[in-house]
């Protein structure tokens, strides 16, 4: 709250979801992670093929969340939600494990 208190500019609490980027030899190879990262909740997951035939599969989760609090340094939220924003985003932590 302190930070918040002194800040001048635009302040945004961002949580950033669970990302694993994993180089495959195979297609068939990524596929098979691809379905287990999908069955086990990471819905953002998904496999690209580059130029040159490389493989990457990308576990990615759907856990984000960003929020203005300041803008132009006035406070736009009580601190009682940021509170909550920090039970949230720790909640989305969890979840990423």
């Amino acid at each position: 709250m302190t930070a918040l208190e002194k800040a001048t500019g635009d302040v945004v609490f961002k949580f950033e979801p669970f990302v694993l980027h994993v180089l495959c030899q195979e297609l068939q190879d990524a596929q098979l992670l691809h379905s287990a990262a999908v069955d086990s909740g990471f819905r953002n997951s998904g496999i690209t093929v580059g130029k040159g035939g490389k493989i990457t599969m990308a576990v990615r989760s759907t856990h984000c969340l960003e929020v203005p609090l300041t803008h132009k340094g006035k406070l736009m939220v009580s601190e009682e939600y940021i509170e909550f924003l920090i039970h949230v985003a720790n909640r989305k932590m969890e979840e990423n494990a």
